[in-house]
C-alpha cells in the first residue's frame, strides 16, 4: 500500500482552529503556553438572574489519509456552532488537529469550565473517525489512518474516558454532554463490517450520546455540503424543538429521526445501515432548552387546566404500559403542546419498556415499579426505567444488591439486571453473567455474556469476571 506523506508534514499542513471565542479579560483564564498555540477561550460566569452559562467545545476532524477523508465534517462543525449559539452557548470550535493538540484543546476548556456557576451547561462534541481498540473507544486525531495497526492507532488517538470524561466537569445542579458522532464514508466497508465504539455508562451528571449503536459503524455522505446523518437531525431538533422539552428529551427526539430518516432513506444500502444512537445518560436535574437558568424550575404554562392536569399524571406514571397510553392520549389532545416532544419520547421509550417486560428473560414484576416506602431518588430512577432508560435500570438494581437506600434484595436486583440487558444495556447484562458465574449458575452466566456481546459490549480486559 502506498504510503501517505509523513504524519508531521501532514500535522503541519493541518493545525488550524475555527472561531474560538476571546472576551475582554478572557485571556487571564488561559496559560501563556495555550495562547501562544493558539487556544483562545473566554472565562464563563454568571450573575444571579443572568441566563444559563452554556459551553460547548466543538472538534472535527476531516482530514485522514485517502480513502478515508470525512467531506461533511467542517459543515457538521459550522452548522452545529449556529445551532448551539441560537441556544445561549458559547461555542469554541477546533478542526483537523493532532492527538497531542487536541488534549490541550480539551484540557483547555475542561480549566476554562471550571470556572462557570454550579448550573452550568459544558458540551463537548467530537466528529470524525472513530473506533475501538481492547475496550478502549479512540477518537482519531487529523492524519492518521484508521487501518493502522493498532498500537498505532492508540499512539493517534484521544481515549473517550482518559482524555475526555475524566477531563470534563462533573456538576450535581449542572450538567455535562459529550457528543460522538464518528463516522465512514465507505459505505461498501461499512456494510461488511462490525465495528465502532464500546458500551459506556454516564458519570453522576452527565449525557453522553453517540451517533450509532455500539459496536456498529456510522456512515457518512461523501461530499462537503451535506451533514453527516446524526448532526442533520441533531441541528434540525436543536433549531424547531420547544424551549420546554429538556435536553434529555431531545437528544432522545434526535435518535428518533436518525432511525426514520435512515429507515425511510431512498437508498437502499442506507436502509440496511441505519443507525440506531446510544444515548447514556446518569443525570438528577431536568434541564431545558430555554438558556434562562431559572427555566428548569418554572412551571410550564399550559393552555389549559385539563392539558396540566394531564401532563402532571403522565410525568407521575411508574408503568410502561400505563406511559404508554397517558402520553399517547396526552399527543392526541394536545398536539401542539410545547411538550408534545417529550410525550413522544415518553412513549416510545415506555413501549422499548413494556416489550421488555414481556420477555422471558426478565423476571421482574409490577410491584417492583412500586416500592413500598418514600425513596424519591429510587422513584426518579423508577419512573425514568419506566420510560426505557436503561441505565437507570441497572442503578436500581445495584441499589437492591448492596442495601444502598433501600433493603437488599437479590432478586429484584437479578430482575432489574434482566430489565436493563433487555433494554439494551451491554454493561448490565455482562453483570449480571458475572453474578451468575459466581452464583455457579454458567448456563445463565452464558446467556448473558452472550447477550452483552450482541449488544456490542466489550469487556475491558481488566475485568476478569469482577466490576472495577
Amino acid at each position: 500500500m502506498a504510503r501517505t506523506p509523513s504524519r508531521l508534514a501532514v500535522q503541519q499542513r493541518r493545525r488550524r482552529l475555527l472561531g474560538w471565542p476571546l472576551a475582554a479579560g478572557a485571556l487571564s483564564s488561559v496559560s501563556p503556553s495555550l495562547l501562544a498555540q493558539g487556544y483562545l477561550m473566554s472565562k464563563v460566569s454568571a450573575e444571579p438572574g443572568s441566563q444559563q452559562t452554556r459551553m460547548a467545545l466543538l472538534i472535527g476532524n476531516r482530514e485522514y489519509p485517502n480513502p478515508f477523508d470525512l467531506p461533511p465534517v467542517h459543515k457538521n462543525v459550522r452548522d452545529l456552532k449556529d445551532a448551539l449559539e441560537r441556544r445561549g452557548f458559547t461555542v469554541s470550535t477546533a478542526v483537523d488537529l493532532p492527538p497531542a493538540k487536541l488534549r490541550q484543546a480539551i484540557q483547555a476548556f475542561a480549566q476554562t469550565a471550571a470556572t462557570a456557576p454550579p448550573d452550568a451547561l459544558v458540551l463537548f462534541y467530537f466528529t470524525g473517525h472513530g473506533l475501538q481498540v481492547d475496550a478502549e473507544n479512540l477518537m482519531l486525531g487529523a492524519g492518521a489512518n484508521p487501518s493502522d495497526k493498532e498500537p498505532v492507532l492508540v499512539d493517534s488517538s484521544l481515549l473517550f474516558k482518559r482524555d475526555l470524561m475524566d477531563n470534563l466537569p462533573r456538576r450535581s445542579t449542572g450538567l455535562t454532554v459529550a457528543v460522538i458522532d464518528a463516522c465512514r464514508t465507505n459505505l461498501r466497508a461499512a456494510l461488511k463490517a462490525n465495528d465502532g465504539f464500546n458500551q459506556v455508562e454516564a458519570p453522576l451528571g452527565c449525557l453522553i450520546a453517540f451517533s450509532t449503536g455500539a459496536g456498529k459503524p456510522a456512515i457518512a455522505p461523501s461530499v462537503e455540503t451535506q451533514n453527516t446523518f446524526y448532526t442533520a437531525s441533531l441541528v434540525k431538533v436543536l433549531n424547531s424543538a420547544s424551549d420546554d422539552i429538556t435536553f434529555s428529551d431531545m437528544f432522545r427526539l434526535v435518535k428518533l429521526d436518525v432511525q426514520n430518516t435512515m429507515l425511510n432513506h431512498p437508498v437502499p444500502a442506507i436502509r440496511q445501515m441505519a443507525q440506531f444512537p446510544f444515548i447514556a445518560e446518569n443525570t438528577r436535574v431536568r434541564m431545558r432548552l430555554s438558556p434562562r437558568a431559572a427555566m428548569a424550575d418554572e412551571p410550564v404554562k399550559f393552555g389549559t387546566a385539563d392539558e396540566g392536569s394531564l401532563w402532571r399524571e403522565l410525568e407521575a406514571c411508574a408503568w410502561p404500559a400505563d406511559v404508554v397510553k397517558l402520553a399517547g392520549d396526552y399527543l392526541q389532545r394536545y398536539p401542539k403542546s410545547s411538550l408534545a416532544g417529550s410525550a413522544e419520547v415518553a412513549r416510545e421509550g415506555a413501549g422499548d419498556a413494556a416489550k421488555a417486560m414481556q420477555r422471558n428473560d426478565v423476571r421482574l414484576f409490577r410491584s417492583a415499579f412500586f416500592p413500598k416506602g418514600d425513596n424519591a431518588s429510587l422513584m426518579q430512577e423508577v419512573r425514568k426505567a419506566a420510560r426505557g432508560d436503561k441505565d437507570a435500570a441497572a442503578r436500581i438494581a445495584r441499589m437492591y444488591r448492596y442495601g444502598d437506600g433501600v433493603p437488599a434484595d437479590i432478586n429484584r436486583f437479578e430482575g432489574w439486571m434482566q430489565f436493563a440487558a433487555a433494554l439494551g444495556n451491554g454493561i448490565a447484562s455482562y453483570e449480571l453473567a458475572i453474578h451468575y458465574r459466581n452464583q455457579d449458575q454458567p448456563l445463565l452466566a452464558s446467556q448473558f455474556e452472550a447477550r452483552a456481546r450482541e449488544l456490542g459490549y466489550t469487556p475491558p480486559p481488566t475485568l476478569d469476571h469482577s466490576r472495577k
